[in-house]
């Protein structure tokens, strides 16, 4: 692990006062670009993202909070609220993802910390956003993904919806938010100001649904769940093998060209059931049917060497076994093993994206401890002594 910062974003100072996902992602983000990311944690429990995660072992928090120092504040006092103030004066980006009025009731709101710090960014994430006849209701990123129209076209057409195995809603309003603090730090450049993100988690969502509402808009059609297809888009499916199953994506005219030599019917590619676009969608069903009955003759490695020689878009679907052994992610080093502070050598997704003059990286563990870095922050930054320190302790404000 490199401890040097050559990150685009050293020298930005980030204060993230938000919880679980939303919040917590973005700071990561920032924190992997170089910003000095300070976690504030409710003390003695902290964050609940050190409680998360599949496993015995719930390791998680140690990739959100890498590239993080924590300090502790009970936000709900005024001793609280006032620290959280002292760090805002010497950030350049605030993140938040309370339920809006929150900060507002606490003395945080961006009127009262644009008074003491004009150039402060304050990046807010929510189910609905900061206004409008929804902005007070509770919203996770389950809620965000189903009003924002991704749950009501995943899964099958004839079973409820499904959802992403991830937290796909929250890391997206994660993923905008981080996108409008870097597009705030530009706009300050000119205007010496800074502004407020308002990043909704439903519309984080609506802008990844590609054609979805115009598509209803001018001609009334509405996308349905299609399973493991795109409907009209043939072929493009995962597709059995001998020992396992194999995506195939060969929907355009001139590759599906090479997969009908691949299967060694070059006839197919002048069959007009398949022979255009428009034509294989029609006959998706069918075709997928005729590509699986050659697939299902052969092995994955058999099948992959001939998608690789006639250059067909095709690949395994990787679990994390396979991640970890796979050649092309350990010479792109994108998992990369991370010496933490509870569990010692740990593999996890490397930063991204790659910049090739300022790089990203994990500089630093997770904080092991809620309030690990109170001393030298509060130190630093506000200036507090130990016997103020202490005081705050006894009196469970840190």
């Amino acid at each position: 692990m490199d401890t040097s910062n050559r990150g685009a974003l050293n020298g930005i100072t980030v204060v993230e006062l938000g919880q679980l996902i939303a919040g917590p992602f973005c700071g990561q983000l920032l924190g992997d670009m170089g910003a000095e990311v300070i976690k504030v944690e409710p003390p003695g429990t902290g964050d609940p993202m050190r409680q998360w995660g599949n496993g015995p072992q719930k390791v998680w928090w140690e990739v959100i909070a890498r590239n993080k120092k924590s300090v502790s504040a009970n936000l709900r006092t005024a001793q609280g609220q006032e620290l959280a103030r002292g760090l805002a004066m010497k950030a350049d980006i605030l993140i938040e993802n309370f339920k809006p009025g929150t900060m507002e009731k606490w003395g945080l709101g961006p009127d009262a910390l644009h008074a003491i710090n004009p150039r402060l960014i304050i990046v807010r994430m929510s189910g609905y956003g900061q206004h409008g006849p929804y902005a007070t209701r509770a919203g996770f990123g389950g809620i965000g993904e189903a009003m924002g129209g991704w749950r009501a076209i995943v899964g099958d057409p004839d079973r409820p919806p499904s959802r992403m195995g991830i937290s796909i809603g929250d890391t997206l309003a994660a993923t905008y938010g981080c996108m409008g603090a870097l597009a705030a730090l530009h706009a300050r450049e000119a205007t010496g100001r800074g502004q407020v993100v308002d990043s909704a988690l439903y519309e984080a969502v609506l802008q990844v649904m590609e054609s979805l509402v115009p598509e209803y808009a001018i001609s009334g059609f509405v996308r349905q769940r299609s399973g493991s297809i795109l409907k009209g888009i043939a072929p493009s499916n995962v597709y059995s093998c001998k020992d396992g199953e194999y995506l195939i994506g060969a929907n355009q005219d001139a590759i599906f060209k090479r997969l009908c030599t691949a299967m060694g019917r070059p006839d197919l590619a002048q069959d007009p059931r398949y022979a255009t676009h428009l034509a294989r969608g029609a006959n998706q069903r069918e075709l997928d049917e005729l590509i699986e009955s050659w697939t299902s003759q052969h092995t994955m490695a058999e099948v992959e060497a001939l998608m690789v020689e006639h250059s067909i878009p095709a690949g395994r679907i990787y679990t994390a076994a396979e991640m970890l052994e796979d050649e092309h992610f350990t010479a792109r080093e994108a998992i990369v093993e991370v010496e933490t502070e509870r569990f010692g050598k740990l593999a996890m997704q490397n930063a991204f994206p790659k910049l090739s003059d300022t790089p990203s990286a994990i500089r630093s563990p997770a904080p092991s401890q809620v309030g690990q870095h109170n001393a030298q922050i509060y130190g630093e930054w506000l200036g507090l002594d130990a016997a103020a320190l202490a005081e705050l302790s006894a009196q469970g404000i840190i």
